[in-house]
């Protein structure tokens, strides 16, 4: 391993990320060669006493379930009889496979006719080979182990006794068949959802009965509720777990006040977008005699009303996460906690849980304090009114004004106190210092364009916009993630000096190497570079990167791929510390309303606070686990909600011409992205009639045989609509060319 990669694993302390995956890729070298723990730790990079152990217990480990053999005392190497091994199973669009599994340091491709019925992230058992004449490694499914899924959503194609359902998922390889009795009242031609009951030995496609008849495709609110569907995502709330968010009490009575912090007093107000509905963060702001500032950050208290073992509780943890789509959101709690007894909403007592810090001049934390409140909101700002305030006011007009400020957004005007003024302007101060420490730390500054619509009340798409993060959002930003990380260190560092708790951490880990190195074979096409050197010049050269094509036509798609080169943030119980937030210790505080593991960081805090012992960590890794699962099906689901609505935006613009970037290249054809409403559509090879096209990896480009014409990752090419395909949420484009 080369030194670059040293640099990335000397801090003391920390969970080695991938250490069996590092493991495997040295022993798989040379499978005949033995190495002692000390050179597969000199090999990995790992320098410390610390890391030095965790290999060696790694290796025990791996010894005993037979994964690697001991040749002589301390020495390890490949076990090359074991050529069985368990995994996850990736199903490509095309129908063939690849296995995924930790012993492997590349994915092991499996042709569609060795699948055995194994479907997409299905937990499986494959007999791992080489093909005659080749090194690499191939698979075969030998067995399924454990289903990812079983219900799909698709469409019904009835027969005259039975029927079959088309999935909607191009990774779902096989129809679904349906005997007459099982069709359950559905329609030929009906978007259904249809769950497998059996799947013969004999028979090339599952058995199944349709569970749910959703409605006809193309309908808006059915194509949503099949999205939602297909990653297993709820769209209503069943009615008893309603009836029981109906009959909470929620009366804030005179004796649970006297256990909290009364903060009802301090001026507090919200900052939101100015659709929101669901309030969960406050800030509250006083100028201290010493000249300091005690700023609140006040968290709606949702684990005082959702208590553990209920069904209310229940459902959130199944759910574990809001799910924001194009034209709604999917709760994680029922409307009556979210939107109302939860929501921070202005002129209201609430029931909150604070983190409390006395602040210096120079952003520095003087003091901290933890704890439940009682707090009640002045003000409900939108983002654009305190954005407003911070544009068009300044500290030292304020000495002018005794009563309240007119302050004016296009055609509204509403009044503001000069002391919201103050507090909104000094905490913005704060927030830029703060900011800025953070990205000199090495944070990575990803400020993505949100992709939004104009929508009627039919939910049409009228206009697409984009959503940029200005001085307002960033102020409530650095704030929550200050005390997201006061949080974690007060449980993860200051306590663990007397013994290690269990509690929830929000971690990031290092980008990738071979990643980072693949992008900078892309970005340097454009003219950009990254420095992998440290982690310093790597985090550095990120950030200049994302400013350097921040605007620029490419920029969507160079954040993308930056993105992609970066590790996944997840849930955990194991700290390991947040590479892009650059933070030892980050934990997720602030969202209880929207994030289940907010509500287990609320719960634990409180239980920390009143002397109890540390939990078994086991129970809290699984809901850890469950939880980062749950984020990325709802992260999946929203990402195909904006596709399915740019789609439907671009039906009605099939007669125009748009200028667009090459995106993607592939063996089959490029995508372009529409540079002023960034859709995204394939142009496939076929249709491009003036010359014969073939794919060009090392270039990212396809080549013209006979002309040489080149189309390149990154080019300005000129589309039209060709076809758009809203159930398969596929774009398709004709090239206009020269």
């Amino acid at each position: 391993m080369s030194k670059k990669k040293n640099k990335f694993y000397k801090k003391k302390g920390r969970i080695i990320k991938d250490l069996t995956r590092n493991i495997f890729k040295i022993l798989n070298e040379d499978s005949e060669k033995s190495y002692n723990y000390k050179q597969i730790a000199a090999k990995i990079g790992i320098e410390d006493t610390d890391g030095k152990t965790q290999v060696l217990k790694k290796l025990a480990e791996l010894t005993s379930t037979q994964k690697i053999k001991e040749t002589d005392r301390g020495k390890f190497k490949i076990n090359v009889d074991r050529k069985y091994n368990i995994g996850k199973l990736d199903i490509t669009s095309n129908g063939n496979g690849y296995f995924i599994c930790e012993d492997f340091e590349d994915d092991i491709f499996i042709p569609s006719i060795n699948l055995n019925k194994g479907l997409h992230q299905d937990t499986v058992k494959v007999f791992t080979y080489s093909k005659r004449g080749s090194k690499k490694l191939e698979a075969d499914v030998v067995e399924v182990l454990e289903r990812a899924k079983t219900e799909f959503v698709g469409v019904l194609q009835l027969n005259k006794n039975f029927g079959f359902v088309i999935p909607d998922n191009n990774k779902m390889y096989a129809d679904i068949f349906i005997s007459q009795n099982k069709i359950n009242g559905a329609e030929d031609g009906d978007k259904v959802v249809a769950s497998i009951t059996d799947w013969p030995s004999n028979s090339k496609n599952p058995f199944g009965k349709i569970t749910k008849v959703l409605g006809k495709p193309g309908d808006h609110n059915t194509e949503i509720h099949s999205i939602l569907l297909e990653y297993g995502l709820p769209y209503e709330f069943e009615k008893e777990v309603e009836d029981e968010a109906e009959n909470l009490p929620i009366e804030i009575t005179k004796s649970e006040i006297a256990k909290r912090r009364d903060m009802r007093g301090d001026l507090t107000f919200t900052i939101d977008p100015k659709d929101a509905k669901d309030f969960d963060d406050a800030l509250s702001f006083t100028k201290l005699e010493n000249g300091n500032f005690e700023i609140g950050i006040h968290i709606a208290d949702v684990s005082h009303y959702l208590q553990e073992n209920t069904i209310l509780d229940d459902e959130a943890y199944a759910r574990a996460t809001s799910v924001y789509l194009v034209d709604r959101v999917v709760p994680m709690l029922p409307e009556m906690l979210s939107n109302g007894v939860c929501s921070l909403r202005p002129n209201e007592e609430k029931l909150t849980f604070s983190a409390v810090f006395e602040i210096n001049e120079k952003a520095q934390v003087v003091n901290q304090w933890f704890g439940r409140t009682v707090t009640y909101s002045d003000q409900r700002f939108a983002y654009e009114e305190a954005q407003s305030i911070i544009e068009n006011c300044s500290l030292s007009d304020l000495k002018e004004y005794s009563m309240p400020l007119d302050i004016s957004i296009t055609d509204k005007t509403y009044k503001v106190t000069p002391q919201i003024v103050e507090a909104t302007l000094k905490l913005d101060e704060l927030a830029k210092k703060m900011r800025k420490k953070r990205m000199k730390a090495g944070a990575i500054s990803f400020d993505r364009v949100e992709v939004k619509f104009h929508l009627d009340e039919n939910a049409n798409p009228l206009g697409v916009f984009f959503k940029e993060s200005k001085d307002a959002n960033k102020l409530i930003e650095e704030f929550m993630l200050l005390a997201n990380r006061k949080v974690a260190e007060f449980i993860g560092k200051e306590k663990e000096k007397s013994s290690k708790n269990t509690f929830i951490y929000r971690t990031h880990d290092e980008p990738n190497i071979d990643k980072l190195t693949a992008l900078q074979g892309i970005i340097s096409k454009f003219g950009y570079k990254i420095d992998t050197e440290t982690k310093q010049s790597t985090s550095a050269s990120l950030n200049k990167l994302l400013s350097d094509v921040h605007g620029k036509a490419e920029s969507n798609m160079v954040e993308t791929l930056a993105i992609r080169s970066m590790s996944k943030a997840a849930y955990t119980t194991q700290n390991i510390g947040h590479y892009g937030l650059a933070f030892d210790y980050y934990s997720h505080f602030t969202s209880p309303i929207r994030r289940y593991p907010d509500v287990m960081t609320h719960r634990l805090l409180q239980h920390y606070l009143d002397g109890g012992k540390s939990p078994k960590a086991d129970i809290y890794e699984e809901k850890c686990k469950h939880a980062s699962q749950r984020e990325e099906m709802a992260s999946k689901a929203e990402r195909s909600s904006i596709k399915y609505m740019q789609i439907k935006y671009m039906q009605d613009h099939q007669d125009q011409e748009f200028e667009g970037v090459i995106s993607g290249v592939t063996e089959w054809g490029i995508y372009v992205e529409i540079k002023e409403n960034k859709c995204e559509g394939m142009v496939r090879i076929r249709d491009i009639k003036s010359d014969y096209f073939i794919f060009d990896e090392k270039q990212y480009a396809i080549i013209g045989q006979s002309t040489k014409q080149l189309y390149q990752l990154g080019d300005t090419v000129v589309v039209k609509v060709k076809n758009t395909d809203l159930e398969r949420k596929h774009l398709d484009f004709h090239l206009i060319e020269d």
